[in-house]
């Protein structure tokens, strides 16, 4: 069966007018390739659409349950064109972004925000995830992008572009009652000693070594008590008395009961934060987030 959109038009014009000299008059034509046309719609679904005499022009049962089916095929005919324009400028959709949890209390909300009020039409599939899985994923083309904690391997940069968004200090966070009272700074050495809760050097190795390096400097070497691979769960076995932590200073923004944080006195290792995407990714979708991301 070939059905033909002009031929679905021209059979809901006559429809609608029930007369075919004005339904030609419409389509700006003559009544007879009408009629043909028709006559070879008819034919093709191998039923009359139409009663025809002298009188009068009226729709068979079986052009009246063809109508309603006709308008829409022409309405969802005639979206085609916005629908391409906006997925080819970026505007309509998928977008599969991961994120590593110190992006979740620092710039990921405002960047979804902006990103949803500029793109309403895009799905945002969001995944928080430790950097290593991050950048695997992006070599194997399962995200678009990643929130992460660099560095990249040299393998990694053959192959992924990064944009530095974020560069911050690492704080303490410790159990509820271990800090003296004032809010002051603290220096390491005065804490008495607990189990260091961390996460494996291989999620983010620069942070990871950034947070011993900080107790090194002061000549400490801290008991590993713990290890997790999310934050939250750091924070969580912190609360629970189990330990302490070095976190980046947004992650402080996570509020939980039995937890403190205190800035470090002293030279305080920073920690940076950005976004890696695949070089080859030509996606308008991917396009448009990189566009506002520059822009803010």
């Amino acid at each position: 069966m070939n059905l033909e959109l002009r031929q679905l038009r021209y059979f809901v014009t006559v429809a609608e007018e029930l007369h075919f000299g004005r339904a030609a008059e419409r389509l700006h034509m003559t009544q007879p390739p009408l009629s043909q046309t028709i006559a070879a719609l008819e034919q093709t679904l191998g039923a009359p659409l139409f009663l025809r005499n002298r009188r009068q022009v009226a729709l068979t049962s079986a052009g009246a349950a063809l109508l309603p089916e006709a308008r829409r095929l022409l309405e969802g005919a005639g979206a085609l064109p916005e629908l391409v324009r906006r997925a080819a400028a970026g505007e309509s959709g998928r977008l599969a972004l991961s994120f590593v949890t110190p992006a979740d209390y620092s710039v990921l909300p405002s960047l979804l925000r902006d990103y949803s009020a500029a793109y309403p039409n895009v799905q945002l599939v969001l995944q928080e995830a430790t950097s290593d899985v991050q950048v695997d994923d992006l070599l194997h083309e399962r995200i678009d992008a990643g929130l992460i904690i660099p560095p990249l391997s040299e393998k990694a940069l053959t192959q992924l572009d990064y944009v530095k968004m974020l560069e911050e200090p690492l704080v303490l966070c410790a159990p509820s009652g271990v800090l003296p009272d004032g809010g002051k700074p603290i220096d390491l050495t005065t804490l008495r000693q607990l189990p260091l809760i961390i996460f494996p050097r291989k999620s983010a190795p620069s942070l990871y070594d950034a947070i011993l390096s900080c107790f090194h400097e002061a000549g400490l070497s801290p008991e590993i008590g713990q290890e997790a691979i999310q934050m939250q769960t750091i924070v969580s076995l912190v609360s629970a008395g189990m330990g302490l932590a070095l976190v980046p200073q947004s992650v402080s923004n996570l509020m939980r009961p039995g937890v403190e944080y205190r800035a470090l006195a002293g030279p305080v290792s920073l920690v940076e934060l950005g976004l890696a995407w695949r070089r080859d990714n030509v996606s308008p979708v991917l396009r448009g987030f990189l566009e506002l991301l520059r822009k803010i």
